[in-house]
């Protein structure tokens, strides 16, 4: 087997887990294209950010900014603090999450069990997505710090570095022949750094970016979206690592779509998927009917649905916000069960 794709049989650091995740084949066309998901929820904490927060913390390390015992401090919707958190944990840091109440609850405590100290920047009960606010606050604490680093993701270089190997196991585990990689953009780290590298082993890979309706980095209008830990809010900064030269096409999807998305997947495979990996998978499922023949298109899924039982998953949740769309449901059951048959 590939070295890429070789998971150590015993390990002493939960980190040594990180990478080596499997791809799903979620379905088919009548031509022969597949749809492929690269399932980043089995990384430790269930998501593919753990990735790049090593990656952050070996960069501020090398560089010897973060000193022993030193603190690190990340503005978050929980699934990159989940990762700095594993870090934190086993290299002895003390980690600070500055933290909205967008984030879903069990990450939130995830971080918590892990010894994190949570800061949130609104603490009224509102739901709202507060990206700037939290930024604006986590570089101030770092100021006030002298032990203290701010990772600042949406724009350290390593954030994008940390993904770098899940281009090379697309590449070991396809032997190269993937045509298009679709993927969700907020930082830009994930389906940049991916798309980077593999591009060097596959120049023609296609490259196709996904960001929730209400997001800007592919335009406006600007509106509230209850996608989670993805987009780029208004009043935010779009990442310095979104690469427009890149991504050769973005996309936006709603809410409804996205969560809709999740479920049927969800009912049909057995496989949960997070709010924002459905929007990605709703983008591939409705692109399958007009690939070329023999087309291999992989989707990336950064997210587990394990974290949003008491949203995506929840209809009283989902109902108190409008998020349900029986039509809208049934229609990608269909259009899944139809793939799925082929």
């Amino acid at each position: 087997m590939h070295k890429a794709l070789m998971r150590p049989a015993v390990v002493s650091r939960v980190s040594d887990l990180v990478g080596y995740t499997p791809l799903f084949e979620l379905c088919r066309s009548e031509s022969g294209s597949r749809l492929l998901l690269k399932l980043e929820q089995f990384n430790p904490t269930g998501t593919a950010k753990i990735r790049m927060a090593r990656a952050m913390v070996d960069a501020a390390e090398a560089t010897g900014e973060l000193r022993p015992g030193g603190r690190i401090i990340e503005s978050t919707s929980g699934n990159t603090g989940l990762g700095l958190a594993v870090i934190a944990a086993e290299r002895g840091y003390t980690f600070t999450a500055v933290v909205d109440n967008h984030a879903a609850a069990d990450k939130l405590r995830g971080m918590q069990a892990m010894g994190t100290e949570l800061v949130h920047v609104v603490d009224d009960g509102t739901e709202e997505l507060a990206t700037a606010a939290r930024e604006e606050l986590a570089e101030k604490m770092a100021d006030e710090d002298d032990s203290a680093i701010f990772t600042e993701q949406h724009n350290n270089p390593a954030n994008a570095v940390g993904y770098y190997a899940v281009g090379r196991e697309l590449d070991a585990a396809l032997g190269g022949r993937v045509d298009i990689l679709i993927g969700a953009v907020g930082t830009g780290g994930g389906l940049c750094g991916t798309g980077l590298e593999l591009r060097r082993t596959v120049p023609s890979v296609r490259i196709v970016g996904v960001e929730p309706k209400g997001s800007i980095a592919f335009g406006g209008p600007a509106h509230d979206y209850y996608q989670s830990g993805t987009g780029t809010p208004e009043g935010a900064t779009i990442g310095a690592l979104v690469d427009f030269d890149l991504i050769e096409e973005g996309v936006k999807v709603g809410d409804i779509e996205a969560f809709a998305t999740a479920r049927v997947v969800a009912r049909k495979t057995g496989l949960l998927i997070g709010g924002s990996a459905g929007g990605v998978v709703y983008e591939a499922l409705t692109r399958m009917a007009a690939l070329p023949p023999e087309t291999t298109m992989v989707a990336l899924v950064n997210d587990g649905g394990e974290k949003y039982m008491d949203t995506v998953f929840n209809d009283d949740w989902m109902n108190a916000r409008d998020l349900i769309d029986p039509t809208v449901e049934r229609e990608i059951d269909e259009l899944l069960t139809k793939l799925r048959e082929n």
